[in-house]
């Protein structure tokens, strides 16, 4: 089984300008998000797809493998769909090129939901909310579940809404809360398939690409993962995760 992770990487960005190329402690963080990737055990192949010649440049230069894709396109896996069309894979994994540390075995584990069960075909990370300051944050995508761990929606919004807790912490106690990480695993064809589907209105609203799959009447399994991964969105995040590096190169 052949399986391609695939790091969508645009260069315009309005609250962190040029992020895939800012520094993280002496590499661009388009190279820190390859190089995790690249340290999946099941991953056969890690590619960069995107729609600047300097995040190119940037990744050749490490050694990574990239294509370009225009533009124009509307969404992360519209854009790895585009880089995989004629790529012999059976999954394509989407691995957010915002995420400098994600966890490798993060990413194994979403993709063995695949590889377990042949009716899945499009599956993704979530995990239990512990900090109060996640409920409101609207970077942080909640998601609420049913029974079976696919998911019921997706939202930037506090989900679901706990009517008697009277603050954050009650909150947490009364319901469980998840966050979702934004890495998607998907069978090939209906990846292809997916990009036959016009944006969609909850899509467009929350800016959220993975309702599109469920405002078309389709599945997304949900992996409950006890790891982490920090995004960066803003400068503030970025400063959060150099500190955490430095700690952790101080501390070896």
């Amino acid at each position: 089984m052949k399986i391609v992770g695939i790091i969508p990487s645009r260069y315009a960005s309005t609250r962190l300008p040029a992020k895939p190329l800012v520094d993280i402690c002496g590499k661009p963080m388009v190279q820190r998000v390859y190089e995790q990737a690249k340290k999946s055990a099941l991953l056969t192949d890690v590619i960069v797809a995107t729609d600047d010649e300097r995040i190119e440049s940037a990744v050749k230069t490490f050694g990574g493998k990239v294509v370009m894709t225009p533009a124009d396109i509307h969404s992360g896996s519209d854009r790895i769909a585009l880089a995989a069309k004629n790529m012999a894979a059976d999954i394509v994994v989407n691995i957010q090129g915002d995420e400098p540390l994600i966890d490798p075995q993060l990413i194994d584990q979403t993709i063995q939901a695949l590889i377990d069960d042949e009716a899945v075909v499009v599956g993704t990370a979530v995990k239990k909310i512990s900090s109060q300051n996640d409920i409101f944050n609207p970077s942080v995508v909640k998601v609420v579940l049913d029974k079976n761990n696919y998911a019921l929606y997706f939202s930037r919004s506090p989900i679901p809404h706990v009517r008697d807790a009277r603050n954050e912490n009650e909150w947490l106690t009364q319901a469980t809360v998840y966050k979702h990480f934004g890495i998607y695993v998907y069978r090939a064809e209906f990846l292809q398939h997916y990009t036959t589907m016009p944006q969609s209105p909850l899509e467009i609203a929350e800016k959220l690409e993975q309702l599109r799959v469920l405002e078309n009447g389709y599945r997304i399994k949900c992996v409950i993962t006890e790891y982490e991964s920090l995004p960066v969105d803003t400068q503030e995040d970025l400063e959060k995760i150099v500190f955490h590096l430095k700690t952790t190169i101080t501390t070896q």
